[in-house]
């Protein structure tokens, strides 16, 4: 009995919990009613069939409430008032995310491959031993760089290029390497070379470095194990047998040292001749055994895991050469044979570019591909090929499917010893006529090897040939120095064995005009520097607003931020022997900018007869001269003084590239579309 009145109890408490409650109120604070007896007896014999019977209970006129149990909240959640609008919920949510895959889907598809580092802005060249003396030793070294790293970055450049700075005797400007894994001594030790690297990479910038594999140095281990027939390195080297008696030699044929004279070299310890086509204290490597070919695969290894985020990999297209040593051909024909010794008297056919070349170059390339796999380490390679004409320098891009150099050095405004309109149309055109669509283009105007701009066409030519060089599409290169218009060194003395002709353009940067130009506080430097450093130097032009500095910094400046000018159209509008005008353009941005430069004499140019529908007067965004930055000039008769060289913007809808008759004259490399509304670029015009 006592059990069956508990029982009855609990039901009791329990039925009183589920009562009605219409106003939400929580069941605790429901008010008691007084019970009617009768019915009182009737509902506990019905909850207590309900729920010992295991019935569904009937929620018929119960309202929601706060707190209810499942089985209520399932009597309301099938009501269409509820269902409807989560299933609604539901779909659009899922329709939602469909969207947004979509839509980055779609954005991934048309979006234009983002421009890599090497292609961002100017590669900063630097010939270490001119730079800047750490030690007072007379010699910059790598610590020297390190603490100019602050005016490399107010340059707004985003790659350093250190030329060579391996183990070597001092034949040919360190190109004869002895060690491809130590630093010379001279400029420093391993641990120098990779806190450069950090520091750099700490200033958001990047590290390419030069890189010789057709040769090493005489003195270098895989040479003297090979002229002693030492295992596997017998043939490491190009050997041939040969006469050699009384001193004099016969060589196997009549190839020609890139120097001048044979390029076979009789070896009293091996008994034969080597080839180099350098000079004799660098002979040339196999390049057709296997084993040398990863030996200079294991060398960049070596660097790349050190940090280097890319090479230039110099002298590449002598690389191979022709294995059944037959005669080149004369160039002039008549001349008697035993007189040809000048490199410019023979055809190079069998001594350059090679079949068989290109496939190591890109052999290279893939190897460089292994460390490019991290998000933002793109390893870079750049070829030299100098002395190539256009269309065969432009092969080093590769082919369409199988890519080679991402671009091989454009040094042809270098070689331009005077200067005209017509020759730096011509020089531009022929680059952008031959690269192969989709490439990449770069333009320097300076260099190790070639005289400096300031020497070769005047001192009233800097600004505008920097201009050039920041307006046209693709990477501008910088040889230091030239931002603040050194020039050459005047003929010169040395201890050392050196081409003079080559060493005036190495000159030490001119910082300051302190003593030895701010280069070194040693007594002796090892080239003495220019005699114009008191008034052409950093320090002096930093505190000029018209220097030739303060323009470079402006350029490169407008190049990183203007659209137009690193991923726009580049289309040329006219050029005579005096002055180049071209426009870049980008489709989506309804301005261009039309750059107008002045290589000759004063002259008087009227752009409205260039481009129809051009207003009256246009805005002087850049100027060689800085006092017209800003203003405007009138369009139907600008004057330019000789060297001088303006960037006008114009807005129009109107651009030339989508024009019939411009359609031959304009070119892109990366083509894109600017969307103002999203503020993208898309590659769906």
């Amino acid at each position: 009995m006592a059990e069956d009145k508990s029982k009855r109890d609990s039901i009791g408490m329990n039925m009183k919990g589920c009562q009605t409650n219409n106003g939400f109120v929580h069941n605790e604070d429901i008010l008691e009613q007084t019970p009617d007896t009768g019915s009182s007896a009737d509902n506990l014999q019905h909850s207590t069939t309900s729920i010992l019977g295991s019935q569904e209970p009937d929620f018929k006129g119960v309202q929601p409430y706060a707190g209810m149990p499942k089985e209520v909240l399932f009597q309301f959640s099938g009501q269409a008032r509820y269902r409807i609008p989560r299933e609604i919920l539901f779909w659009l949510a899922v329709a939602s995310v469909l969207v947004l895959i979509a839509a980055t889907v779609a954005i991934i598809v048309l979006s234009p491959k983002c421009l890599d580092w090497w292609q961002e802005g100017p590669m900063y060249q630097i010939y270490p031993r001119s730079f800047k003396d750490s030690n007072k030793d007379g010699n910059g070294d790598l610590k020297g760089i390190q603490d100019k790293l602050d005016y490399i970055t107010a340059l707004n450049v985003k790659t350093v290029w250190i030329t060579s700075f391996y183990k070597s005797s001092l034949k040919d400007f360190r190109y004869g390497v002895e060690d491809f894994r130590q630093v010379d001594s001279i400029f420093g030790t391993m641990e120098d070379f990779e806190n450069l690297v950090a520091a750099i990479h700490d200033k958001g910038l990047k590290l390419i470095i030069d890189f010789i594999p057709n040769h090493t140095s005489d003195k270098h281990t895989w040479f003297q194990l090979s002229r002693t027939r030492t295992g596997k390195y017998t043939d490491y080297y190009i050997w041939h047998d040969c006469t050699h008696e009384n001193g004099t030699t016969v060589p196997p044929n009549n190839w020609l040292s890139v120097y001048g004279n044979s390029s076979w070299h009789f070896d009293e310890v091996r008994n034969q001749c080597y080839f180099h086509q350098f000079m004799k204290e660098q002979p040339d490597l196999n390049f057709r055994n296997p084993d040398v070919q990863e030996e200079i695969k294991e060398i960049l290894r070596f660097w790349l895991t050190k940090g280097v985020d890319g090479f230039s990999f110099d002298a590449v297209k002598f690389l191979l050469e022709a294995k059944h040593l037959r005669d080149e051909i004369q160039v002039n024909k008549t001349q008697i044979p035993d007189t040809v010794t000048q490199y410019s008297e023979l055809y190079h056919d069998f001594t350059t570019t090679q079949v068989g070349m290109h496939d190591i170059v890109r052999s290279f390339r893939q190897t460089m591909d292994q460390y490019s796999t991290e998000p933002g380490r793109y390893r870079f390679m750049g070829t030299e090929a100098y002395a190539e004409t256009i269309d065969r320098t432009v092969m080093y891009y590769g082919l369409p499917f199988i890519q080679e150099a991402d671009f091989p050095f454009n040094n042809y405004l270098t070689m331009l010893d005077t200067v005209s309109g017509n020759s730096v149309y011509e020089v531009i055109t022929s680059w952008m006529e031959n690269m192969p669509e989709g490439k990449w283009p770069n333009w320097m105007i300076g260099g190790p090897d070639s005289s400096r701009l300031t020497s070769r066409l005047g001192n009233e030519y800097v600004n505008v040939m920097n201009m050039l060089l920041f307006t046209l599409p693709g990477t501008p290169i910088t040889y230091y120095g030239e931002e603040i218009g050194m020039g050459n060194i005047v003929a010169i003395n040395l201890n050392e064995s050196y081409d003079t002709n080559t060493l005036r353009s190495k000159s030490p940067m001119q910082w300051d005009n302190s003593s030895n130009a701010g280069f070194s506080e040693a007594s002796y430097t090892w080239l003495p520097t220019n005699s114009d450093y008191h008034t052409v130097n950093v320090d002096v032009q930093k505190t000029q607003s018209r220097s030739a500095l303060k323009l470079y910094q402006d350029l490169s400046l407008l190049h990183a931020n203007e659209l137009l000018l690193n991923r726009g159209w580049f289309c040329h509008l006219r050029n005579d022997s005096h002055y180049v005008v071209y426009t870049r353009e980008l489709d989506g941005i309804d301005r261009i900018f039309i750059v107008v430069l002045n290589f000759g004499e004063s002259t008087l140019l009227n752009l409205q007869n260039m481009i129809s529908g051009l207003p009256a007067t246009v805005r002087i965004r850049l100027s060689t001269n800085s006092a017209n930055k800003g203003s405007e000039v009138d369009t139907s008769g600008i004057f330019l003084d000789k060297g001088e060289g303006l960037i006008l913007e114009h807005n129009t809808k109107n651009l030339l590239h989508r024009q019939t008759a411009f359609r031959d004259r304009c070119f892109v490399s990366n083509r894109a579309c600017y969307s103002s509304v999203l503020n993208i670029l898309y590659t769906s015009c």
